[in-house]
């Protein structure tokens, strides 16, 4: 993560908007934010600034229609971590705001310090996930929807190894293992790398040079 972190705030309600940039940049001393009202908005503002460190996104904006807006955003951009602030409560829209791609859902009650925090930990790599999210499945289920490289990941992690030693072994940049380590701790239903790394050693996971193609 940069020194400076680097925020888009996506909400048609300047109030809100507002509110949002005070208690972020009370945590985040010095941070750079960037607002939008619409979805076209958004979208042009990641388009200059593709490396923003988190948005935090309402669901209700002219453009977003609904679900459709945030599906089209992971799209276009798959590493930047999203943050849903909706009043939507509905634990079918929390549900698939977390299939396609949302890091945290926040509901527009939460406290503003509540808010901050849960930002702090998406930008430290946790993913916040209802507790219903994965019920049914298995860990090694789950696991097994990762690719060959997301597992050579999961196997340098296991090692110890942090991301910029990963980026080194695999010949990637270090960029690239962060948006592959967001897309294992979601895939796998956790919210930390630490969990992820507890729960894999229990599948005997195979070295990362085994798992070469």
């Amino acid at each position: 993560m940069a020194d400076t972190e680097r925020f888009l705030v996506a909400d048609d309600h300047p109030m809100v908007r507002d509110a949002l940039v005070s208690a972020l940049g009370q945590v985040f001393v010095g941070a750079q934010f960037t607002m939008a009202g619409t979805l076209a908005q958004a979208q042009a503002a990641l388009d200059r600034q593709p490396d923003t460190d988190a948005v935090l996104l309402d669901l209700d904006m002219p453009g977003m229609d609904g679900l459709t807006g945030l599906a089209r955003l992971r799209s276009e951009h798959p590493t930047v971590p999203i943050i849903i602030v909706s009043a939507a409560r509905e634990a079918g829209v929390v549900q698939r705001a977390y299939e396609f791609g949302a890091s945290a859902y926040i509901d527009k009650s939460a406290s503003l310090e509540e808010i901050a925090g849960i930002v702090r930990a998406v930008l430290d790599g946790e993913i916040f996930a209802p507790p219903d999210a994965v019920a049914g499945d298995s860990f090694a289920q789950r696991a097994a929807q990762l690719t060959p490289q997301q597992w050579r990941v999961l196997a340098l992690m296991v090692q110890g190894d942090q991301n910029k030693q990963i980026a080194h072994k695999l010949g990637v940049g270090e960029a690239t293992v962060k948006a592959h380590v967001t897309v294992i701790l979601r895939k796998l239903g956790v919210r930390s790398r630490t969990q992820a790394v507890i729960e894999a050693r229990g599948l005997a996971l195979p070295g990362p040079e085994t798992l070469r193609q």
